[in-house]
């Protein structure tokens, strides 16, 4: 049996994401949510995870342009005084890499997003992170360490073929051919460290190189090429409301809300064989 995942990440960023989540899930195929515990709209979040028992709720870790769990002065290495992380993944990778100070702060403000997700009493479905900053394989050896405590049955590891993305969608080659190329490697390395951890992954994950871009004329192009059996599409489905940040460029999160609830998608599933998860 073919089997999709559909993900809905950032849920807790805003009123106006938390909305789109729900009605994604109440209206069309999203099956999951993946949970900022630092977003401004996190309790929100919670209250709505808990009136719809069906969907499922992981977290999204973030470790990049956002705020941390722990208070700065317990994290100095990771945060600025205000508490917010950087926005450089590279300058902030090279850290976990090479800064034993970086790497034991890592190691606490995982646990205290962990631990604050554990505190909800929602069932953990799945981890994954805010701009892949779980993929580094300091965060991904820590998570697996982890898993036992917090019962991480899955992460996401993105997998997508470069090829089949070009022909659906060309707005940015360069960093679609650079992405794939750092993902690939990461994704080995991923693949190693879970299963000696006993932890699942799917056989694909799409959403990667067109993040922002996942429309319904993008998942009808793409779900009669998937050859995978077990795969998960995730993307950032948002209602704009006056006065609040958005989590991606102006109009994305709609079109990619209205994807997740158009008939067509579902009815593309139906003729290739897939069943929601």
């Amino acid at each position: 049996m073919r089997s999709v995942v559909f993900t809905g990440d950032d849920f807790g960023f805003s009123h106006g994401v938390n909305r789109a989540i729900i009605g994604a899930h109440k209206r069309g195929v999203l099956t999951r949510a993946s949970l900022m515990v630092t977003g401004e709209a996190f309790d929100e979040a919670v209250t709505l995870a808990r009136s719809h028992p069906q969907l499922g709720v992981g977290l999204h870790l973030v470790l990049l342009c956002g705020r941390s769990a722990l208070p700065a002065n317990e994290i100095p290495h990771l945060v600025d005084r205000t508490g917010q992380f950087p926005s450089q993944s590279v300058r902030t990778g090279l850290r976990y890499q090479f800064s034993s100070k970086t790497r034991r702060e890592l190691r606490l403000e995982i646990y205290a997003q962990l631990e604050k997700f554990r505190r909800t009493g929602l069932r953990l479905s799945h981890v994954d992170g805010h701009l892949h900053m779980h993929m580094h394989p300091v965060a991904l050896r820590i998570l697996s360490n982890l898993a036992p405590e917090f019962g991480i049955k899955e992460i996401r590891l993105p997998s997508e073929e470069l090829g089949l993305a070009l022909r659906l969608d060309r707005s940015y080659v360069a960093a679609q051919f650079i992405w794939s190329l750092l993902f690939e490697r990461l994704r080995r390395y991923g693949e190693r460290c879970l299963k000696s951890a006993g932890i699942d992954y799917a056989d694909r994950v799409y959403g990667l190189l067109a993040s922002g871009r996942i429309t319904e004329d993008y998942l009808l192009g793409l779900i009669p090429k998937i050859h995978a059996n077990r795969i998960e599409i995730y993307s950032h489905p948002a209602i704009e409301v006056e006065g609040e940040p958005l989590n991606g460029p102006p109009g994305a999160g709609g079109a990619e809300l209205a994807a997740l609830v158009s008939e067509r998608v579902r009815n593309a599933l139906a003729a290739s064989g897939f069943t929601l998860k």
